[in-house]
């Protein structure tokens, strides 16, 4: 089995929705969207301390479990055309093994 981790900036209402298109593929077996697990530390001298992070689109993070190449191709072409739709950004992480 593979592991996608795909990165979208985009809305929630984005993410919903490829996280709804990546539920209709077969072969998949599993998606979660993970938080950012890195506290993000404002640095007290900085331009931007204290302003509101929430002005640009958001950032959402999926794992997505294939049961092999074939299915994961299959994700990266479905993702990219709804990316195009939606106009989001979509980048995957590679893992190395």
């Amino acid at each position: 089995m593979a592991m996608l981790r795909l990165r979208i900036t985009g809305s929630e209402d984005d993410a919903r929705a490829i996280t709804d298109l990546l539920q209709g593929i077969e072969g998949i077996e599993h998606i979660e969207e993970t938080d950012d697990l890195m506290p993000h530390m404002d640095d007290d001298d900085s331009s931007s301390a204290g302003l509101s992070d929430d002005i640009g689109p958001g950032i959402h993070e999926l794992e997505v479990e294939v049961g092999n190449a074939h299915t994961a191709q299959r994700v990266r072409d479905a993702v990219q055309e709804l990316a195009l739709e939606l106009d989001v950004f979509v980048e995957y992480e590679h893992d190395e093994g």
